[in-house]
Order: structure tokens, then sequence, then C-alpha cells
């Protein structure tokens, strides 16, 4: 074997070597069996770039889907794994774990008649087996949550219930709705929406229900503690032509008016994946700075 064959196929083994070390890596179909939800629950997890090479704990952040997605929609449509190793190779962001679960159309919540508890879930048995399978960081200050749509509503919800868990907040083109909105929903809309979560068949002013307000995040910002929110870094993002824009625009008022810090852009686009890919990069850079000393 020639002395020149032997440096090329190590120099070729090396560049593969280094450009695999540059690559985070993405699990679908992980599991674990929820005791409260009586069922066996998916989520998906990327791993950073040098994950498999050390022994270190990495911070984390929950991105949460929309809609009638599922856990691997920021994988197949958000395109997260190369959104995230870009960022971390360039070294706008820190490495790290991000964990993508499913969660259906339970809004992220516990239903009325609590039969589906799924914040329950989320905190009692999801962050549990999180921190217990993977090297995650459990202080509140190596924790973040964002999300879409339903997700942004998910993100929200637990940081308004929760402001102790986390130290950044990304919300996109979340679903928060004003009363007025909830009001003046048509019926149909209503009941295939929100109603088997908060109750079917109501009509006008009866949809305000205590089960809505105590998950709705215009209600909740103003019942939070405000010592605790103020140090949770908020992000809202909301495009110019997305349907949820009088929500988002309320809740940006809201937080104005209470002296809480946020960040709140509007930009061109709508309630589209094109949309919130565009987002992530912006998300990752702004938990990442929560991240890092």
């Amino acid at each position: 074997m020639s002395r020149l064959w032997i440096a090329c196929f190590v120099s070729s083994v090396m560049w593969v070597g280094s450009a695999g070390a540059q690559q985070g890596t993405v699990l679908e179909d992980q599991q674990l069996t929820s005791d409260i939800l009586g069922r066996v629950m998916h989520y998906a997890v990327y791993l950073p770039p040098g994950y498999t090479h050390n022994t270190r704990s990495y911070p984390v952040l929950y991105l949460l889907h929309g809609y009638t997605d599922r856990e691997w929609a920021w994988i197949q449509f958000g395109q997260v794994q190369h959104i995230a190793d870009e960022a971390i190779r360039t070294g706008q962001v820190p490495p790290m774990i991000i964990i993508m679960p499913d969660a259906g159309i339970s809004w992220y919540m516990n239903d009325r008649a609590a039969q589906q508890r799924y914040e329950d879930y989320f905190f009692d048995e999801l962050l549990p087996h999180v921190e217990a399978t993977w090297p995650v960081r459990k202080s509140w200050e190596f924790r973040a949550i964002s999300g879409l749509s339903m997700g942004g509503h998910g993100a929200l919800l637990y940081v308004f219930k929760h402001p102790a868990m986390f130290s950044a907040c990304a919300a996109l083109s979340a679903a928060v709705l004003t009363d007025e909105e909830v009001m003046q929903m048509s019926q149909e809309q209503w009941d295939q929406v929100w109603g088997f979560v908060v109750g079917e068949g109501l009509h006008g002013s009866a949809r305000l229900t205590p089960h809505w307000k105590a998950n709705n995040a215009l209600h909740l910002a103003q019942q939070a503690d405000k010592s605790l929110l103020q140090r949770v870094a908020f992000y809202i993002d909301c495009g110019d032509d997305d349907f949820l824009y009088k929500g988002n625009a309320a809740l940006h008022v809201l937080l104005r008016d209470m002296g809480i810090a946020h960040e709140y852009r509007v930009r061109d686009g709508g309630h589209e994946w094109s949309y919130w890919r565009s987002a992530l990069p912006e998300v990752l850079r702004f938990v990442g700075r929560r991240f890092m000393r």
C-alpha cells in the first residue's frame, strides 16, 4: 500500500469524522407509558453535535407542535435538525437537547372532566422521565419552552402556571384568544376545536367558564406571580397575516402594561410552516442567550 494512498485514506476518514461531529442526531418514536393518561406516549429528541463524545449535561428546550400535528412535525416540516446544527456550528447558540412531545389535540391542558390530564402528564411524568433518561440540566435556569399555534398556547400556559420552572418562553403564532373572539366563535368551530376540553354546546359568554379562564394566557398572566414572571425571558412572534393576531397583540399590550419585559415580533407571513421555520433560528438564539453566562 503506497504512502500516498494511506495519507489520502486517513485524510478522508478524518474529514468524515469531522463532518459527523458537526451534525446532531434526531431520534423519533421515543416512548414512555403514562399512568396518568393510561397509554403509551411518544416524543422525539434532538441530540446536539458531539453528544456521543462527552459526558456533560445540556440545557433543554421543550418544543411543542401545533393542532393536529405530532411529535415529528418540527423534524419533518420545521427542519429542526438542520437549523439547530447550523446555529450550534456557527456558535450562535450553545449545544442543547430539544424534546418534542406528542400532545395530540389536547391543547396541552387538563380537560374539564379531568379525564385527559395532559398538563399533569407533562410535569409529573414527562419531565421526570426526560431528566432520568437524557443528560439534561435540571435547574430552571437551563430549561426553556417554545411552540407554535396550539404549542404556543401550551408554552404560555405552562410558564404562566409554573413560572418557577422555566427560564425562557418563545411562543410562535400562539393560540391566544380574547374573550370577544371566544364569545363570537361559530358554534361548529367551538364544539369541534375547544368544546371537548372546555365544554360542548356552550354559547356566547357561557363559554368563559372558570376552566377556560384557568387555561387562557390573557387571564393567567394577570393571576401569575409577577416576581417569578419577571425572571422569565418571553418571546412572542405572530405574522401580520395570521388569524391569531388579536390575541397575540393583546398579550403584548397586557405584558407591557404589567411591566413584564418581553420581545414582540410581527413579521410578514401567516399561519404556516414557512413562517415558523424562519422563526426557529431566532428562537434558538433567544433561549440560547438564557443558557449562556
